[in-house]
């Protein structure tokens, strides 16, 4: 039996991993903020550069609000940079929005691991709403058949957070060829870029573990209810 005890600890493995990837991403992101690249092109520049050297004339480059809300929209063909992103002359900056062209590059290139992401996200909508729901009226009820339904629908989001592992990773590794291919960063500015790169990218692989961390613990409860 997991018992009180055990699913507590699972809990806390969770948080501590999402904490400490938080905790990596934002001390690394802030070190790199501090640094300033040695052409001085902002976010926008370096977004704006590496898109028209790409052919991809008709993307927009807009400022948005939040603190690393950055992101790429392709329905509306728009690269959104929070704005310490969109004005900063960081190597941060610069990597940042080198990694939101990186996506824009890989809808180009029809790069299949994000067609399929893409391709069961409204599965992945529903079983996010649903799921929660089943587990939360199985804890009430006490039916066991709805926290099964439940954990497979958490499968379905873990399988989405997997995919989304190489679509984050491939994104960074075409934004740090961008940038030295058309010489934003130095070799070494591009070494921190891909340390801060790094970082960010474990926050994804942090969701998969608690992903992992939760099913296991649903798991567990649903086989000592049985």
């Amino acid at each position: 039996m997991i018992g009180y005890y055990g699913s507590w600890t699972l809990i806390g493995i969770s948080l501590l991993i999402t904490l400490g990837a938080q905790f990596f991403v934002t001390t690394t992101y802030g070190k790199y903020k501090k640094v300033e690249n040695k052409t001085k092109k902002t976010g926008f520049e370096t977004a704006r550069e590496i898109l028209d050297k790409n052919g991809l004339n008709d993307i927009y480059v807009v400022e948005t609000q939040g603190n690393l809300t950055d992101h790429y929209d392709p329905k509306r063909n728009t690269i959104r940079l929070s704005s310490d992103i969109f004005h900063g002359t960081s190597i941060a900056a610069c990597a940042v929005a080198a990694h939101e062209v990186g996506h824009a590059l890989q809808y180009k290139d029809g790069y299949t691991p994000i067609k399929i992401r893409n391709s069961i996200i409204p599965l992945v909508n529903f079983s996010s709403s649903a799921g929660y729901f089943a587990i939360l009226i199985s804890f009430i009820t006490g039916l066991t058949d709805l926290l099964w339904i439940g954990i497979a629908l958490e499968v379905i989001i873990l399988l989405f957070q997997l995919l989304t592992l190489p679509v984050e990773f491939n994104a960074s590794k075409r934004a740090k060829e961008q940038l030295g291919k058309e010489q934003i960063l130095d070799n070494n500015e591009i070494n921190g870029a891909n340390t801060m790169l790094n970082a960010a990218a474990m926050t994804y692989v942090a969701s998969v573990v608690t992903a992992i961390l939760q099913i296991i613990r649903l798991v567990l409860i649903a086989r000592d209810n049985d």
